[in-house]
């Protein structure tokens, strides 16, 4: 199993991939930049590639989260340029510390017109995408319901995936909380879930999880990260998503809260004594 988290890149990339290696953890997600701001960043390259050679020679794998005020469905020309030239941005400095992805949340649209959002959306990643031509994949993650329903259906996700021009560009994070608080997986049917996102074709690109337990019931709408063994997805539950067939050999990111009195590395340890 692949445990991981999200770290700090404070003191650089080579910096934060390190700590993850201290964390005992095989993987980590880092913002490629100020979390709280579109802004095009000027990084170090050298810095890029010492976290790279870093991540190959001790099998640590990587993915990077957007900005907090990315939106795929932005409300009008001069932020769609901001957001397009932003996740372009991220793209290419995760591109050059190896990651997988970066992982975009579904956009959030604040009209009536449903079916014109998904439109702004699919328009959005073809801006995105036809610039762009690494390996670094879009991973798009699941929403869970906060701000309107949109993007917390498997069939919304693939649909997107199946309606841009190059689909091949995109992949999917699937966060459990998130699946949780939507009411997408109640924790008692994920078998159900696993055989519709097969059906569907999600699973197959699905790159990534976000590990968080929730802080609410499912079906809650509210978007509140639990530590793994704290929330209202029981160790059960957990244990049946973890160890599902359609998530193996995938990197699991922790993204949940430091302030519960369980660090990060406890964390990691605890998952690898159950799981490994």
């Amino acid at each position: 199993m692949i445990f991981g988290c999200h770290v700090s890149i404070r003191n650089g990339y080579y910096a934060a991939a390190k700590t993850a290696k201290q964390y005992n953890a095989s993987a980590f997600q880092f913002f490629p930049k100020n979390p709280r701001s579109l802004k095009i960043k000027k990084w170090d390259r050298n810095d890029t590639k010492l976290c790279k050679d870093f991540c190959i020679e001790n099998g640590i794998l990587s993915i990077a989260h957007s900005p907090y005020p990315t939106n795929l469905i932005p409300e009008n020309e001069v932020m769609l340029k901001a957001n397009v030239d932003s996740i372009i941005n991220d793209l290419e400095i995760i591109e050059e510390c190896g990651s997988i992805g970066l992982v975009v949340h579904f956009g959030v649209y604040k009209g009536n017109n449903v079916l014109h959002g998904y439109e702004k959306m699919i328009h959005t990643l073809n801006e995105v995408l036809s610039r762009w031509n690494g390996k670094s994949l879009l991973l798009i993650e699941n929403n869970a319901g906060k701000g309107g329903g949109m993007g917390t259906t498997i069939e919304e996700l693939v649909q997107i995936r199946n309606l841009v021009d190059y689909p091949e560009k995109i992949g999917f994070c699937l966060d459990s909380c998130h699946a949780f608080a939507s009411g997408m997986w109640s924790g008692d049917n994920w078998e159900e879930v696993e055989r519709k996102g097969k059906e569907l074709g999600y699973f197959q690109h699905v790159k990534a999880v976000h590990l968080n337990n929730s802080k609410y019931k499912t079906g809650s709408m509210k978007d509140r990260h639990a530590n793994i063994i704290n929330g209202q997805i029981t160790n059960e539950q957990m244990k049946r998503f973890i160890l599902s067939h359609s998530l193996k050999d995938l990197p699991m990111i922790l993204e949940t809260p430091s302030s519960e009195g369980i660090t990060h590395k406890e964390e990691i340890n605890y998952l690898i004594q159950q799981f490994n």
